[in-house]
């Protein structure tokens, strides 16, 4: 783990659900840290619970059990005025930038609506230099001022809804799939004005994706989930290079690469994707695995260091 100041310390977060089956484990016994100015990336397949995880750790949802230190301070036992301190220093961009608007606010009144809430601003005209200011910062045209959600593309929506994360200078922003929903050239513009607000003001990222290239273009670190677990953490670089678990070797295999000269093994998962509602005990990748064994079946691996900095959840690792 680096040097650096630690963040973010999720500890064994736990969120169940309750449905009609049983009991569904969205996300089950996390840890994980972020430090100051870096970006984690969380990969996976949908349904795996990368946005719960998110929504939980910014405060969105409350967990089952487990415990979310931020700067040093448990934010489950905060009292009012520290949750309200947390979020401001927290914030999040959704995946659907045309869902997270209400479409009947103007790109005014929807930039300005964090700042009057959380009274940052004296009087409008503060307001109003506030708001010109964010839509400078992430790329809005100032002619765009009084347009309305369903009158721009979604990269133009997305930005306004960076604008809204920005507004209050948070130290910490949840990033649920801030391009899934764009084409391919926007991605692009939203991904290097996210790491251009990274350069300048140092914002630390939690950067939630499905698609490896991306995750892989804008992360310091990854970690990798699999029904609710972590299997695997690492530097950028050392887990793109040398995966250690057969679900994160499976994942890269299918990323799609233009050396033609370099012959890559396409790994196929056979075997049907547990239930996540009241899983059996043992590995949840087991039925999928190559590698398995006896002990598979049985035993639940935990998250251990395998190499210096590299963590998976595989007994064969």
């Amino acid at each position: 783990m680096s040097e650096r100041e630690v963040l973010l310390d999720v500890r064994n977060l736990k969120k169940y659900f309750k449905v009609h089956q049983g009991i569904l484990h969205a996300v089950d016994d996390v840890s994980l840290t972020i430090s100051k100015g870096r970006t984690l990336g969380l990969v996976g397949e949908s349904g795996c619970g990368k946005s719960t995880l998110g929504r939980l750790v910014i405060g969105l949802l409350e967990a089952t059990a487990g415990e979310v230190f931020f700067k040093g301070s448990n934010v489950f036992a905060l009292d009012e005025k520290g949750k309200s301190g947390f979020r401001r220093d927290a914030q999040i961009v959704f995946q659907d930038p045309f869902s997270s608007l209400n479409p009947r606010m103007s790109v005014f009144q929807l930039i300005a609506e964090p700042l009057l809430i959380n009274r940052v601003c004296r009087g409008r005209r503060e307001v109003g230099a506030r708001v010109m200011e964010l839509m400078d910062t992430v790329g809005l045209a100032e002619r765009l001022v009084t347009s309305f959600p369903h009158e721009l593309d979604g990269g133009r929506r997305q930005r306004i809804g960076v604008a809204r994360a920005l507004a209050l200078n948070p130290d910490f922003i949840v990033l649920d799939e801030p391009v899934s929903a764009l084409d391919v050239c926007i991605q692009a513009q939203i991904l290097n004005l996210l790491g251009d607000l990274k350069k300048e003001y140092g914002y630390t990222y939690l950067f939630i994706s499905h698609n490896l290239s991306v995750v892989r273009y804008v992360s310091d670190e990854v970690a990798v989930m699999y029904l609710g677990q972590v299997v695997e953490r690492s530097g950028n670089r050392v887990l793109f290079q040398d995966p250690l678990h057969p679900y994160t070797q499976a994942l890269l295999s299918a990323v799609p690469t233009v050396d033609l000269d370099r012959e890559k093994k396409r790994v196929i998962l056979e075997g049907d994707v547990p239930s996540p509602v009241d899983p059996p005990p043992g590995c949840r990748f087991a039925p999928r695995c190559v590698r398995r064994g006896e002990r598979c079946t049985l035993e639940s691996p935990l998250l251990s260091e395998v190499k210096p900095g590299h963590f998976a959840a595989c007994h064969f690792a």
